[in-house]
């Protein structure tokens, strides 16, 4: 029997349509607070679910008194450089792992992946102790550096899920027509790994692109700022918070991801896909 109206949208676009709103209301939110004036949003009085006198003077505020477009630069350097580290680093990683076998491959593989589940905070010190010796200290290449050890783990873990998706006949074909072993990997793996190689690289920009605890203890002038710390400790002074600016921060902040997913969303999707189906 066919399911009426009523029982399907009980079961299905009632709870989308919540979903939908739970997810969109943070993003509402920030919008709403970057058109209000100050005096409006400390306004008990007013509706705060509406803008009653829209403003761009939080806009203002954030791109002319403060340097944000720096913030962002630094941010787009910073995961970038780290994005294409750990991608790099994890393709050989998860394919000598996969596809050339060794006595420890396993306990390897295994051992990676549980070094994405140690904490950023238990590796803050002795990571704190390399960047000093290394003179590295309020420079954009000590988060450069120490993105990697927690983007590195999780990179090669998805990425081993889907070399093995991968049929294996592929390669020894290739290698008896005479392909050595890094043209089979630069001609037949690669391609056919693009769509997990965007799912880590999505993974890795947006964790690098959050990451909030190394950019605020490795960097302290303001020049050398990343969005979160620039934000946070420039538009925070004491005990006032300036949220118009902070959210406007917030919401120009969160667009490079949202476009990054909504370009490789399909890509990221079946990347995942690919890594846990078996």
């Amino acid at each position: 029997m066919h399911e009426s109206f009523a029982e399907k949208f009980l079961k299905f676009y009632l709870p989308l349509v919540i979903f939908i709103i739970f997810l969109l209301f943070p993003f509402y939110w920030m919008f709403n607070t970057s058109l209000k004036p100050m005096k409006e949003l400390y306004n008990l009085k007013l509706n705060p679910f509406y803008v009653h006198n829209a403003t761009l003077e939080n806009v203002k505020v954030l791109l002319f008194d403060t340097i944000f477009m720096r913030w962002m630069y630094n941010t787009f350097l910073v995961d970038i450089l780290s994005t294409v580290i750990s991608l790099g680093t994890s393709l050989l990683a998860a394919y000598a792992i996969q596809r050339i076998k060794f006595r420890t491959s396993g306990p390897t593989g295994l051992a990676i992946f549980f070094g994405y589940l140690i904490p950023p905070t238990i590796l803050f010190i002795p990571l704190a102790m390399i960047i000093f010796k290394l003179k590295l200290w309020d420079s954009l290449w000590s988060l450069v550096l120490t993105y990697p050890t927690f983007l590195i783990p999780f990179c090669t873990w998805l990425l081993m899920g889907y070399f093995k998706s991968i049929p294996k006949e592929m390669e020894e074909c290739a290698m008896i027509d005479g392909a050595t072993r890094m043209r089979v990997f630069w001609r037949i793996i690669i391609p056919l790994s693009l769509p997990g190689i965007f799912s880590a690289g999505i993974f890795a920009f947006t964790l690098s692109w959050n990451e909030f605890l190394y950019a605020l203890c490795f960097i302290s002038t303001t020049e050398s700022k990343t969005v979160p710390i620039g934000l946070v400790t420039e538009l925070v002074r004491g005990d006032v918070y300036h949220w118009g600016p902070l959210m406007t921060g917030a919401l120009l902040a969160s667009l490079p991801v949202a476009l990054v997913y909504s370009f490789f969303v399909e890509h990221y999707v079946a990347g995942l896909t690919g890594a846990l189906k078996e």
